[in-house]
């Protein structure tokens, strides 16, 4: 039985999601930063793959601004959390997004906060 190929944008990005996702996982000693973005917000998680549990998230309603003004801000809050639970170093997951805009604003905020990935 063959299976409709991908037709929006969102089953597109859920293929390449789970292309990624079947190579990327995250540890204790190295969490995955997992984004999400959504028309309004952008939100991170640190994820510990093999327990299953999420050790710190962070979503863009709690900042003020553009998306790009709350990409920036999660990215940081994110690297100071990670710096409480003693972790520096991360897996990071886009999601299957593209690595610009918003996705590349968080990512280097959380550089420049000190984790390494």
């Amino acid at each position: 039985m063959q299976t409709h190929a991908p037709t929006t944008k969102s089953e597109l990005r859920e293929r390449r999601h789970a292309r990624v996702r079947a190579i990327v996982k995250g540890t204790a000693e190295r969490p995955r930063l997992a984004v999400y973005r959504s028309n309004r917000f952008v939100s991170a998680q640190l994820i510990d793959d093999t327990a299953g549990k999420t050790l710190a998230a962070s979503h863009g309603r709690e900042f003020k601004g553009a998306q790009s003004v709350q990409a920036k801000s999660v990215g940081t809050a994110m690297a100071e959390k990670a710096k409480k639970l003693g972790v520096t170093t991360i897996v990071f997951d886009r999601a299957g997004y593209r690595y610009g805009g918003q996705v590349q604003t968080l990512a280097e905020a959380a550089r420049e906060g000190g984790l390494i990935f």
